[in-house]
């Protein structure tokens, strides 16, 4: 394939961005009077830890290779955006760039909790490459756990299915939701082996559930959600769900997991019925569920 096209688009990629910085954003090298917008070439070789020569001929669009470390240092350097990130990897590389680490996305953008917010009365949560659960609406804490009243280091979703005791409770089959999610975990944490983060969830669920000392050596893995996944709810009774995983495009290592409620099982009342519960503040009295 010609690839003289699309390296031709990533030499204007390149020196657009270089040029909407400005040297208080990067670093000027004080040589003198700038006669053009943005940051010499020099600048960016220089932050990259590139020759002159070198990042000049990637700017002109020379046939050259260029690792996936260079580029992650040239996307530092230019303050590239996420979706910026994936566009010069796909440029420069033809691959999507592997997702930032876990620990960059903790919070999300207000669309995101917009659109968290109006998948409701399905509950629906964020969570990052670690596993952390980083946003949610309301009526996620309502039939899961209250994340809110949860500290970031507990809001772990592993965690909280391995030794939150309200989490196990209510889950109908925990046994069969947390292995599996066990499997999930280690297919989508696998670049993560060897981090501190990972070896310490690791030894210390290991130390705090009999269930994932034992599973955890079997090394299971699975790629795809549960079909169904049911619980009991104190107020409002047995609820089913369809769980629908969606990457986030501008938070590449987050997914949005949104429980649709499954037809015919009488979930989708219930829901309504248990937003009601809370916006009247009757949640407390343990009323019936309701008749549907």
């Amino acid at each position: 394939m010609d690839t003289a096209p699309r390296r031709t688009e990533l030499a204007h990629f390149l020196r657009t961005r270089r040029e909407r910085l400005s040297p208080a954003e990067g670093i000027a090298l004080g040589m003198g009077r700038r006669r053009t917008p943005g940051l010499r070439r020099e600048e960016v070789a220089f932050m990259v830890g590139v020759s002159t020569s070198w990042y000049t001929w990637l700017e002109q669009g020379r046939d050259i290779v260029v690792s996936a470390q260079v580029l992650e240092r040239l996307a530092q350097a230019l303050l590239l955006s996420a979706e910026e990130r994936a566009h010069l990897f796909i440029l420069a590389r033809d691959e999507v760039p592997v997702p930032g680490t876990a620990a960059d996305t903790l919070t999300i953008d207000a669309p995101t909790q917009q659109v968290l917010d109006a998948v409701s009365p399905a509950p629906a949560y964020v969570v990052n490459a670690r596993w952390q659960v980083v946003a949610w609406n309301r009526i996620a804490c309502q039939v899961f756990v209250d994340f809110a009243t949860l500290s970031e280091r507990e809001r772990n979703l592993l965690r909280l299915l391995f030794t939150h005791p309200v989490v196990r409770e209510r889950y109908e089959q925990w046994e069969c939701i947390a292995e599996h999610m066990l499997a999930l975990f280690r297919v989508s944490t696998a670049r993560s082996v060897g981090e501190p983060w990972y070896t310490d969830l690791i030894a210390e669920l290991s130390s705090a559930s009999h269930e994932f000392q034992l599973w955890w050596p079997q090394h299971d893995i699975a790629e795809s959600p549960r079909e169904v996944k049911a619980l009991n709810h104190p107020l409002v009774g047995r609820l089913v769900f369809s769980p629908n995983p969606l990457q986030i495009a501008n938070a590449p290592d987050c997914w949005m997991l949104v429980h649709t409620p499954v037809p015919g099982t009488g979930t989708l009342a219930k829901l309504k019925h248990l937003l009601l519960l809370h916006t009247t503040g009757d949640a407390g009295t343990g009323l019936a569920e309701p008749q549907i």
